[in-house]
């Protein structure tokens, strides 16, 4: 049985179409820069000094102004800013600098956050740039941000990844097509794949990377992929959904038979097939390369796997795929049925199915043997409902 069903299982009952949150094939995202700068109508870059504990102050010199929107720098002569803050810079150096977001609380600066960088540092630039970009097209955004994805600033690499982690994925296919029609094609493909390949390449940007290529190359470009999948260390970390729905997309016919028989492969541990039906949510609810029919029917074929076969019957439920009740309520029949959480799945699946005798008489029995179940499980289909009318209809995610 695998680790963390539970959680895993609450996790499948709020996923699925609309619920998608931002890019399944990256890993964690974060608040970015241009994000924290909506609060801050103050940003400096410089050195801090004169830091007093007893007034409770902390001096800034001023290097370059990112954003100044409470004309704090009227005086452009003016060259140092007091903070209403004091900052511990027992640690610090004559080369440490800081990107410094302030806002105007009671008359004094206050620094509400701080990012360490280096004298010559690139994050001033970088934040000037995306601040600029800030109301245009989300693609023109991100293209930004693609081109510095690989600096060699840790600051700008992580919050350019935090860009296309928290992107729509309605805004992702209009990139796609920049890329396609840029003369730079050529050198953006040979970029991802270089990162691809690379060892030192964070796992848990494989499936953003992954993604990109998928679709803006071509299907020479699948080998890439294909060999990524059959490393067996490569594979072993986050961004896996990623290469399998990449893989599809370049090469639909070689890609769409290497994730079926992923699905099949018990051999393999639970986040190895676990990838393979996410890349097959993402694949219906999102693309055309496989009949919908045909996937959904790939999800059934784990409904013979103990581990997995209760986020199978989830998706079954969400995806309304009634027609496959025989098949789900086959497993009442086998051993997988002495799981709880299985029974509680179809449970749910049989509660919202239309039109099947059988699923009728099976909710009919349970509300019979244990009418506590089949509250708490129309409980949990009632928030479920209730937390998607609260969702803009809108949300899908890249």
């Amino acid at each position: 049985m695998r680790l963390g069903v539970m959680v895993l299982a609450l996790a499948a009952a709020f996923a699925g179409p609309g619920f998608v949150r931002a890019c399944p094939f990256c890993g964690e995202g974060g608040k970015t820069l241009t994000q924290w700068s909506n609060d801050a109508p103050l940003i400096v870059y410089g050195r801090l000094t004169n830091a007093n504990e007893d007034k409770d102050t902390t001096d800034v010199e001023v290097e370059s102004v990112i954003k100044d929107e409470l004309d704090a720098k009227k005086d452009k002569t003016k060259t140092t800013l007091t903070l209403g803050r004091y900052i511990d810079l027992s640690a610090a150096t004559d080369k440490d600098r800081y990107v410094v977001f302030c806002d105007n609380y009671n008359g004094k600066l206050d620094a509400f956050k701080g990012i360490q960088a280096k004298k010559g540092s690139k994050l001033p630039a970088y934040l000037v740039g995306a601040l600029k970009l800030k109301d245009r097209p989300v693609a023109e955004r991100l293209r930004y941000f693609f081109d510095r994805l690989d600096s060699d600033e840790l600051a700008v690499s992580n919050d350019a990844y935090f860009e296309f982690a928290n992107a729509d994925y309605k805004d992702f296919e209009p990139l796609a097509k920049q890329i396609r029609a840029a003369k730079d094609r050529d050198k953006v493909l040979e970029k991802v794949t270089k990162w691809l390949k690379d060892p030192e390449t964070p796992s848990l940007r494989l499936g953003l990377y992954a993604s990109i290529l998928g679709h803006c190359g071509t299907e020479k470009d699948a080998p890439v992929l294909r060999g990524l999948l059959d490393d067996a260390e490569r594979r072993q970390g986050s961004g896996l959904d990623g290469m399998f729905a990449a893989y599809v997309l370049l090469a639909p016919k070689d890609g769409w038979k290497y994730l079926q028989e992923a699905l099949k492969n018990t051999k393999e541990d639970f986040l190895f097939r676990y990838a393979a039906l996410k890349a097959v949510r993402f694949l219906r609810d999102f693309r055309t390369e496989v009949p919908k029919a045909d996937l959904e029917e790939a999800a059934c074929v784990l409904l013979e796997q103990e581990d997995v076969a209760d986020l199978a019957i989830e998706d079954l439920r969400k995806w309304q795929c009634w027609d496959k009740a025989d098949k789900v309520l086959a497993v009442t029949k086998t051993a997988l049925y002495k799981v709880p959480i299985i029974r509680r799945s179809i449970l749910r699946y049989c509660l919202q199915c239309e039109g099947n005798e059988a699923a009728k008489g099976y909710v009919a029995k349970w509300s019979k043997d244990d009418p506590e179940a089949v509250s708490q499980a129309k409980e949990l289909l009632q928030l479920e409902r209730d937390v998607r009318a609260k969702k803009p209809a809108d949300t899908t995610k890249k």
